[in-house]
């Protein structure tokens, strides 16, 4: 291997183990994340890990986009494996989403938590952050293109033009009322997984909180026409 070659393995090994770091830190610092005191577990000088990592931000939009393509990898994959309808797809999908969740709930709670104060996610997130969205509206397209989805009433108000011009761009011919169920199914989901990681099923739904969120998003997928 050529020198260069080393270097660029040795720059992306150590920029691994910053992020791994930086990923334990979550679990007690929340967001809260600090260059110098990854750079002191690490046993390196900050200005060290600032030849990674310029900013605090830079290395919070690294573990934001590893964390929404992890999660979205996880769900595609589960999601490509079903071999059911359009309802098993989609709650294959939801179930994915859930599992990862609770397997990672402090990189979760970076992406679906509360705002971190001071930063502003570029432009580079975008699209790690709508590989889940732009799943279940494919479902939902596939569905009714299907004709699995029977025909409801328009909607209309400032919204439901804006949906429109969602649809156009994702998923034309879509019905705007279908784009904004999809959406209204992902919100539903979001806030399923959020309740059960952050304790308001506590001392309610403690036994089958599998069978409970399959419930919600049966729910979802009746919402949006799907039986």
């Amino acid at each position: 291997m050529s020198a260069e070659g080393v270097r660029a393995r040795v720059r992306a090994e150590m920029t691994e183990e910053i992020k791994t770091v930086a990923r334990r830190h979550l679990a007690t610092d929340g967001a809260n994340l600090s260059l110098r005191a990854v750079a002191r577990d690490m046993g390196m000088a900050s200005s060290a890990v600032y030849r990674y990592f310029a900013s605090r931000d830079e290395l919070l939009t690294a573990l934001i986009i590893d964390a929404y393509d992890a999660v979205g990898e996880k769900v595609e994959n589960a999601e490509k494996r079903e071999k059911g309808g359009h309802v098993e797809r989609l709650l294959v999908t939801a179930h994915a989403v859930r599992e990862w969740a609770l397997e990672n709930p402090h990189q979760w709670a970076l992406i679906y938590g509360s705002p971190v104060p001071g930063y502003q996610a570029p432009v580079d997130t975008v699209a790690p952050a709508t590989r889940v969205i732009l799943l279940i509206a494919r479902i939902v397209q596939d569905a009714y293109e299907a004709g699995a989805i029977a025909e409801q009433a328009a909607i209309t108000g400032g919204y439901a033009d804006e949906l429109a011009r969602v649809a156009q761009q994702f998923t034309p011919g879509t019905p705007p009322r279908l784009v904004g169920a999809a959406f209204s199914a992902f919100i539903h989901l979001c806030g399923a997984v959020s309740a059960e990681l952050f304790g308001q099923l506590n001392n309610s739904v403690d036994e089958d909180r599998r069978g409970y969120f399959e419930f919600q998003m049966r729910g979802a997928a009746a919402f949006i026409g799907l039986g």
